[in-house]
């Protein structure tokens, strides 16, 4: 009998052993795999903190003037034609909004005028165009018509091939040539993509006017280009995390260097932005991190940040368009830069993290 209830009692065991050995097996799994990320981030902070890396802040506003690659398509259109309305030929090809037309019959087109011309010399015939939409190179055939209006052949699109704003300069590292802008793409309006550049460049601006920021109603700086022909830099990149080339040392403007303050570094808290509301004259204006974001990738959400100055928010109410890309510092180090404002809260918005900014120059080693 005592045997037969130890023989129970042992099946009995097995199945609790198990579960408990699940148990600790799972929660280690855990541990382990928490240490790796944690181990792992460590990792890249001290790689890259041990570059020591120093920059000569932004904080001054800037033109940025862009041309696609190709031609951005932004809307269909219907075509009047001598036998009536036809729909966009290009739509029923299978071109979509937000596409790159690169070529068109292996011809490299690089803007508006020379995509009709080339629409032109087809006369109705099967077109061959190259569109390039998300990394990727896509061949359609395309059949163009005559319009009624003015005898020229058409696919029924509206195209973009260049766009131009202001914004604000992050930074400027003298050794590389590298600047930083913006701190988030540069989208077309129209279509909610990030344009897909070619070329591009930076010229000096200057602040004319506010419209100051309201609960609903974003507020915007509005300037103007200053001595177009003197380009103060290139752009190469726009990315997730602003735009990016190679400039001259105009872009110093007498400014100190400041050392790179890492997202491991960077405290809730006080801190500054450095910016311009007036001219070309940057000044430091008091705000609070409020909040510091997890983020596995790069993006231009990585703090909540609230402007507390009072000379700042009585002249734009807050953060406006155009700031961004202003300088976020915190202990004298650059820590990151204003990307978005919440539109019901104008005095409130986000910033992202130097780091993702700092990956995009390539200035640091990978």
């Amino acid at each position: 009998m005592a045997k037969k209830f130890r023989n129970i009692l042992y099946w009995m065991l097995i199945p609790i052993l198990f579960v408990i050995s699940v148990a600790y097996y799972k929660e280690n799994i855990y541990k382990n795999i928490h240490w790796f990320q944690n181990n792992k981030m460590k990792s890249t902070f001290n790689t890259v903190a041990a570059s020591d890396v120093t920059v000569y802040l932004g904080g001054q506003p800037i033109g940025v003037k862009l041309n696609t690659k190709g031609v951005l398509v932004v809307a269909f259109c219907d075509v009047e034609t001598s036998k009536g309305k036809v729909s966009s030929p290009a739509a029923s090809a299978g071109i979509q909004i937000g596409d790159n037309i690169i070529k068109i019959n292996d011809t490299v087109v690089k803007n508006s005028e020379q995509t009709q011309a080339e629409i032109n010399k087809t006369k109705g015939k099967d077109i061959k165009i190259v569109i390039e939409r998300d990394g990727n190179n896509i061949e359609k055939v395309v059949k163009a018509v005559s319009g009624i209006d003015d005898n020229n052949y058409k696919i029924g699109l509206w195209i973009r091939d260049s766009t131009a704003g202001i914004g604000t300069l992050t930074f400027y590292d003298e050794k590389s040539g590298m600047f930083a802008a913006l701190g988030h793409p540069i989208i077309d309006i129209d279509t909610g993509t990030r344009l897909n550049i070619n070329s591009g460049e930076i010229v000096e601006s200057s602040i004319v006017s506010v419209k100051k920021g309201a609960k609903g109603n974003p507020g915007e700086l509005k300037g103007i280009f200053v001595n177009e022909e003197a380009k103060l830099g290139n752009i190469e990149k726009n990315t997730e995390c602003g735009v990016f080339g190679r400039g001259n040392n105009k872009l110093k403007r007498g400014t100190n260097c400041i050392k790179i303050g890492l997202r491991n570094e960077i405290k809730e808290g006080p801190a500054k932005i450095l910016t311009t509301v007036d001219g070309d004259n940057p000044e430091f204006y008091n705000i609070e991190i409020e909040k510091l974001l997890s983020q596995d990738l790069p993006g231009p959400k990585s703090m909540v940040i609230k402007v507390t100055d009072n000379r700042l928010l009585n002249k734009t109410g807050g953060i406006v368009q155009g700031m961004s890309g202003s300088p976020i510092i915190q202990n004298d180090k650059l820590v990151g830069a204003v990307t978005h404002v919440l539109i019901n809260k104008p005095d409130v918005g986000y910033g992202i993290y130097i780091d993702w900014m700092l990956k995009d120059t390539n200035i640091l080693s990978k």
